[in-house]
This record gives structure tokens, C-alpha cells and sequence, in this order.
């Protein structure tokens, strides 16, 4: 019998496409790991932290079932549900007969702002250490968790930083080090941290729509001296740390290489998929996006939805004189909103407003509602023409 040997060509490993992902933790953006201490200790911190940021941000806290807890599965799920949601009088409460993958953990806390973990039983991106006698075998065990220590305490019972933790945190001499008790210090070391934690805000003009109704590219009226994309931008620069002109991939050629273009990777989406493309381009950032067909539009009205921009919602927008909705178009998306506008896709919506409507946003009056007027035919161009020559 002869043996023959097949060569087979070996198969190279074909990479996924790259994308940019947002700078999330184990669960959240802006994320922290308290351990060091008893748990009581940990959960009281976190009550007073939570209670002093709640009312400007949302807060989420983590923890494990304790020993002294109950272990019987709540509601129906002992029954063998899968899920168990009850609508209480004062919040909702959903239970899960299953343990979240690491993927499910942040998409369950993406609407937070901050997220405090008792960090003897979970990891985060940030720690704080507690220096407490009685826990320094435990924290001794956890030190290889220790790669971003942000913060120290003090206990009552101890007086120094224990040498291991400053042979495992090399810089701990140049971090804040406050005893457990000084609350309002650590209180306001977090509000200073969320204060840094703001995400910059990028400005995007929409001109990639094929104004059908009009019948001519509106982006390239010119009724301040120059096309209206570009008037457009040069508003938002002074409010922005970077502007583009969003288009479709066949026009970038004719974007002003003065002014950065951004593609639609969402095609066929409209203005949903240039917020989408956005955001895949900088996940991590806001986004003040505007339409190119506001003629009356001011660096007023704009200062305006800045200065009152609320980053604990998923976005700021004004409210219309026509019919009380949020103007999507004249809207600072906030990051949060990306895994937002991709679940609404998932479910076959394609809507900005409706994504508005149906989450908690920050909605203003405009100082002006004259200057939301946007132009989709020659008739509204006409009456918007006799508005700008009266200005």
C-alpha cells in the first residue's frame, strides 16, 4: 500500500475589521474598585459617594451575595424562569437566572456614569485602597490586582501605608491619601474626577443627504458669503475640538481639504448613519450634530445647547416650536447614545427623534425657535430668503 501525502495549503488567519472601541472597564467608563476594607465599610462609602453625586449623575454600585445573604433564587426564578421583571411602586427590579459574560456586564451599566464595586469581590479599571488592620492579610492576597490605584485611606486603627502596598504601587507617595472619615475630601476628589471624565465634544455638519424634495444639494447654498457647510462649520469651531463634514464616501473628493470629512460607514441610514459613522470614528467622544439646512441658525443658539449640555443624559437637544419633539439635527449626542442608537438599529429603527423621545435626554427651549427653521423645498427657501433679507 502506498501512503500519499496531501499538501494542504495552510489557512492564514483573516483578521476582523478594526474597529475603535470605547475606553470602557469591566462595566463602565468611569469606574472604581474599593477594597482594602470590611465590606460594611465598603458599602457605607459607596452610600455617601452615591449620595452626593446622584442628583448631577447616575451611579451604579456592584457587590456579591455575602454569606449572611439570602441564596434562595427570588421571584419565579426558582420556579425556573428565565427572567423575573416586577414594575415596584418606586423602581423595577429584573433578575436573571443565568451570569452575565463580560460583554452583557457593559451593555447592562453603559447608561452609567460612575460605577462603585466592592472591589474584595470585583475588579474595575480604578482602585481605592483601604489601609484597615483587620484586612491586611485579605488585601495582601489581592495586590497583583492593584495595576491603577487612584486613592488611599486610612483607617482608624492605622497610621501608615503598609509596605507592601507601596513595593506594589510605586507612585503611592504622590497619590491623595485621606483617612475613612474625611468624607467631604473624598467626596470631593470624586467630583473632581467626573469633572475630567467629561467627554470632549466634536462637531459634525450633516451634508450628505441628496435633497430630493429640494431638487439641489442644500449643503452648497451660499447665503452668508460662503457654502452653507462650511458656514456651518466655522460656527461650530469656536465650541468644538474638532468639526467634520459628514457625506457619503462619494462626495469626500469634493469636501475643502480644509475641512475634515467623515464618510458614512452606515450607508443607506441617512442622518442616523452619519451619528453612527461618527461614532465609530471617536466612540469615546460627544458629538454636536447639526444639519446643513438651518439659514437662521446663530453661534447664540448654539452657545446655548453647550453651555446647558447635561453628559449624564444621552443627549442635549432643543424642543421644536412645531411640535414639542427634540430637534435630533441640533443635538449633542453624548458617547453614551452609541450602544443606544445601535440597540434601536437592532430593532429596526432608523429615527433619531425616536431614540430622543423614548430615553432621558436634556431638552431645551431655544433661545430663538425661529432659528431651528430648516429648508427641504423652494418654497420654504423663498420664505427663508425674505427672512434673511429682513435680518
Amino acid at each position: 500500500m502506498i501512503s500519499v501525502e496531501h499538501n494542504i495549503p495552510e489557512k492564514k488567519h483573516q483578521k476582523h475589521t478594526a474597529l475603535k472601541k470605547p475606553s470602557v472597564g469591566h462595566f463602565g467608563r468611569n469606574e472604581w474598585a474599593i477594597l482594602g476594607g470590611p465590606c460594611t465599610i465598603i458599602k457605607l462609602l459607596a452610600d455617601q459617594v452615591i449620595g452626593a453625586l446622584s442628583a448631577d449623575y447616575k451611579c451604579a454600585y456592584i457587590d456579591t451575595t455575602h454569606n449572611d445573604d439570602l441564596i434562595v433564587s427570588p421571584g419565579r426564578l426558582v420556579s425556573g424562569a428565565a427572567l423575573d421583571f416586577t414594575d415596584q411602586v418606586n423602581y423595577t427590579q429584573l433578575n436573571y437566572n443565568k451570569t452575565f459574560t463580560a460583554f452583557e456586564q457593559k451593555a447592562a451599566f453603559s447608561d452609567a456614569d460612575i460605577v462603585i464595586a466592592n472591589g474584595n469581590h470585583h475588579q474595575a479599571k480604578a482602585q481605592i485602597v483601604i489601609i484597615h488592620e483587620n484586612k491586611r492579610a485579605s488585601l495582601q492576597k489581592r495586590v497583583e490586582k492593584l495595576d491603577n490605584v487612584q486613592m488611599i485611606l486610612l483607617a482608624d486603627n492605622v497610621t501608615d501605608v503598609f509596605d507592601f502596598i507601596k513595593e506594589a504601587v510605586p507612585d503611592w507617595d504622590s497619590l491623595p491619601v485621606y483617612r475613612l472619615d474625611e468624607s467631604a475630601k473624598i467626596i470631593s476628589w470624586f467630583k473632581s474626577q467626573m469633572l475630567l471624565a467629561k467627554p470632549k465634544l466634536n462637531g459634525l455638519v450633516l451634508a450628505g443627504g441628496k435633497s430630493e424634495r429640494m431638487g439641489h444639494d442644500k449643503s452648497l447654498f451660499n447665503w452668508h458669503g460662503k457654502e452653507q457647510r462650511y458656514y456651518m462649520a466655522d460656527m461650530l469651531k469656536p465650541l468644538c475640538d474638532e468639526v467634520f463634514i459628514s457625506c457619503r464616501a462619494d462626495q469626500q473628493q469634493q469636501i475643502n481639504s480644509n475641512y475634515p470629512a467623515l464618510p458614512d460607514t452606515f450607508g443607506g441610514l441617512g442622518p442616523y448613519g452619519a451619528i453612527l459613522s461618527a461614532f465609530r470614528e471617536q466612540p469615546d467622544s460627544a458629538w454636536l450634530v447639526i444639519a446643513s439646512d438651518l439659514p437662521l441658525l446663530t453661534e447664540k443658539s448654539l452657545g446655548f445647547l453647550v453651555h446647558n449640555r447635561n453628559v449624564s443624559t444621552i443627549a442635549t437637544a432643543f424642543k421644536s416650536d412645531f411640535d414639542d419633539f427634540p430637534e435630533p439635527l441640533i443635538t449633542i449626542w453624548e458617547p453614551k447614545s452609541y450602544s443606544v442608537l445601535l440597540a434601536f438599529l437592532a430593532q429596526g429603527y432608523s429615527c433619531p427623534r425616536k431614540v430622543l423621545i423614548n430615553n432621558n435626554i436634556n431638552l431645551l427651549e431655544a433661545p430663538d425657535p425661529a432659528e431651528l427653521t430648516n429648508v427641504n423645498t423652494p418654497e420654504e427657501l423663498e420664505k427663508v430668503k425674505t427672512a434673511l433679507q429682513q435680518n
